[in-house]
C-alpha cells in the first residue's frame, strides 16, 4: 500500500523536503474572517477615538441642535428689534414728514403690532396634566396619553377666543403675534416665529378684561378643553394682570410661500 494517499490527519501529499502543501479551504476561510474582525475592530477604535460611540453626550442630539437653533433665533431677533429701533429714531429725527404722517404712520404700526402696546391685560396658562394622572369622574375611561397634554388646537382656541373677545394686541410667551404669526405644536413643543416653547404656555391679551373672560367662556372648543381640566387635570389659569406693556414684534414682515418648480 502506497503511502502517498491523503489522511485525515495530515495536510501534504507525500514525504521529504520536496512534498506539495495544501491548505484546506476551512483554515482559508478562517483566517479572512479574523482579517476582517480586525479591520473591523481598527475601524471602530479610528472613528470613537477612545469614546463611548452610544453613551458619548458630546454628540449633537436633534432635541439639542433645536433648542440651540431656538436660542440663535432669539439673538437674532433681539439685534433685529435694536437696529429696527435705532433706525426709525433717525428716521424719525430727520425723515421731512408732517406730524399728520408721522401720526398716520404710528397708528398703522401700532395695527401690525411692530410697536409696544400698553394696556389692561389678562393671562391664560395652560399646561400639562401630570403624568400619574387618572379619571377624576365616574363614566370616564382612564386617560389615554394624548389626553394629557397641551394639543395645538388648545393654544389657537385661546387665541381666536381672545381676538374675539376685542383684544387689541396677544403675546404668546414673549412674542407678540401678527397677521402672519402661526401657532404650531410638533410633539409637546411649541414652535412659534421660528423659536421652540415647552409647557406651561403663558398667553396674554390686552383688552377689556370682562369681554375676554366672556369671549373665553363662550368658546367651544375651550368648553371641551375644560372637560379635560376637569377630569384628568390639564392646567388652566386666568390672571387678571392689571397694566401691562407688550413688547413689538421684531421678526420680518415678509411673506414665505412655496412657489411650483418651472
Amino acid at each position: 500500500m502506497s503511502n502517498s494517499a491523503d489522511s485525515p490527519g495530515t495536510g501534504a501529499t507525500g514525504s521529504g523536503p520536496g512534498r506539495i502543501l495544501r491548505f484546506r479551504p476551512v483554515r482559508m476561510l478562517t483566517a479572512a474572517v479574523f482579517a476582517l474582525a480586525g479591520l473591523i475592530f481598527f475601524t471602530s477604535f479610528n472613528t470613537a477615538k477612545g469614546t463611548d460611540i452610544r453613551q458619548d453626550g458630546s454628540l449633537l442630539k436633534l432635541s439639542d441642535l433645536i433648542q440651540q437653533r431656538s436660542r440663535k433665533n432669539k439673538e437674532l431677533d433681539d439685534s433685529n428689534a435694536a437696529l429696527r429701533g435705532s433706525v426709525e429714531s433717525h428716521a424719525e429725527s430727520d425723515d421731512g414728514s408732517s406730524k399728520a404722517q408721522d401720526r398716520k404712520l404710528s397708528g398703522l404700526e401700532q395695527g401690525a403690532g411692530t410697536r409696544p402696546l400698553n394696556g389692561h391685560g389678562l393671562t391664560v396658562t395652560l399646561n400639562d396634566a401630570p403624568p400619574n394622572a387618572t379619571a377624576r369622574l365616574p363614566g370616564y375611561p382612564e386617560p389615554q396619553p394624548d389626553y394629557l397634554v397641551i394639543h395645538q388646537q388648545d393654544l389657537q382656541a385661546v387665541v381666536n377666543a381672545l381676538w374675539q373677545g376685542g383684544a387689541q394686541g396677544i403675546k404668546v410667551m414673549d412674542q407678540r403675534l401678527i397677521s402672519t404669526s402661526a401657532v404650531r405644536c410638533v410633539g409637546n413643543t411649541l414652535i412659534l416665529q421660528g423659536r421652540v416653547y415647552s409647557p406651561p404656555y403663558k398667553i396674554t391679551a390686552i383688552g377689556d378684561p370682562d369681554k375676554l373672560q366672556q369671549a373665553l367662556a363662550a368658546s367651544k372648543a375651550i368648553q371641551t378643553y375644560m372637560v379635560y381640566v376637569n377630569v384628568y387635570g390639564l392646567g388652566w389659569k386666568v390672571t387678571d394682570d392689571g397694566t401691562v406693556t407688550l413688547p413689538g414684534y421684531s421678526g420680518t414682515v415678509d411673506l414665505h410661500y412655496a412657489k411650483p418648480v418651472q
